[in-house]
């Protein structure tokens, strides 16, 4: 297992490109964010799918983390997105994870992505993961 701390630490130094923050993670779960700025909007102003589709990969992940500690070569295998309602574009999207099942080498995660201070989620996330044997389990990337 591995903590919020840990966890952000890997992410800025592996995945600096990455704009999503981490608010919590544990209990099979994670909750990020990412702030929302011209650079997130498409024409229309609205959040862009990418930036929705980026937060809840991260939340995913996060939360995998969580669980089976640092560990790189998890990666996505599938990632199905549903698109509800239009974000705030002068909001955080905010993503809450949940891991419906963690197996020996699948995992399958829950996203509800949210605009900040808002309790109907924006866009509903299903992502699944490939994660490495037991043996590459907890090595850190070093």
């Amino acid at each position: 297992m591995s903590s919020s701390q840990q966890i952000g630490e890997f992410i800025r130094r592996d995945f600096p490109q990455c704009k999503v923050t981490i608010d919590k993670v544990g209990n099979r779960g994670s909750t990020v964010r990412q702030e929302i700025g011209v650079d997130e909007l498409r024409p229309g102003g609205t959040v862009s799918g990418p930036v929705l589709m980026s937060v809840a990969d991260v939340a995913v992940y996060v939360a995998i983390l969580g669980e089976i500690g640092v560990v790189a070569l998890a990666v996505t295998t599938s990632l199905n997105i549903n698109f509800l309602r239009k974000p705030a574009a002068d909001r955080d999207v905010v993503g809450v994870c949940k891991l419906l099942k963690v197996g020996r080498t699948l995992v399958v995660g829950e996203v509800s992505l949210y605009s900040e201070g808002d309790d109907e989620p924006v866009a509903h996330v299903v992502a699944t993961y490939s994660i490495p044997p037991k043996r590459s389990v907890g090595l850190s990337p070093e």
